[in-house]
């Protein structure tokens, strides 16, 4: 396992843009005997409440919902774009039917908070949720947002405080 160094969210020298939508994250929860992850790109990080946050969000049809709404903490794993095809992978790929944590030859760890990252990551941001809220589609402002959904399988929105950022 590559060292890891804890940074405090404000020490963070990334364009959340960039992160996003161009190198996609990995959502995990659960413990290092159970966990599940996958792929995403639409979230946010800010500050909330006095605290550092971030904001993912699981469709209930994902593996990995089960595992956000059981766990305390989450974290997000960024890669980088030399493993898009693991990216790929976990974004297309259900924990349900096989291990595709292993086809995508990642490396489970234990985060500081006892959650689980991948030992792959560059960048490692673990959070403890604090709140949570199923996307209502009465509330769009916008109507043309709900062709999203065309399976009414609204996100869950997680809301996470910052506990630790990783990085290499």
């Amino acid at each position: 396992m590559k060292k890891f160094f804890q940074v405090s969210p404000e020490k963070l020298d990334e364009n959340v843009f960039t992160l996003l939508k161009k190198e996609w994250m990995l959502i995990t929860a659960g413990s290092l005997s159970s966990h599940n992850t996958m792929t995403a790109s639409w979230g946010g990080f800010g500050h909330l409440w006095n605290r550092h946050v971030c904001t993912v969000y699981v469709r209930p049809t994902r593996f990995t919902w089960d595992f956000m709404e059981e766990s305390d903490l989450f974290t997000l794993s960024f890669l980088g774009t030399e493993h898009r095809e693991a990216l790929k992978l976990c974004g297309t790929t259900s924990g349900r039917d096989t291990d595709k944590i292993a086809d995508a030859g990642l490396t489970p760890v234990e985060s500081p908070g006892g959650s689980v990252f991948f030992d792959e990551a560059r960048l490692v941001i673990e959070c403890r949720k604090i709140y949570s809220n199923v996307i209502d589609p009465e509330r769009f402002v916008d109507r043309a947002l709900s062709s999203h959904y065309p399976d009414m399988d609204y996100h869950t929105a997680y809301i996470g405080e910052i506990t630790a950022c990783l990085i290499r």
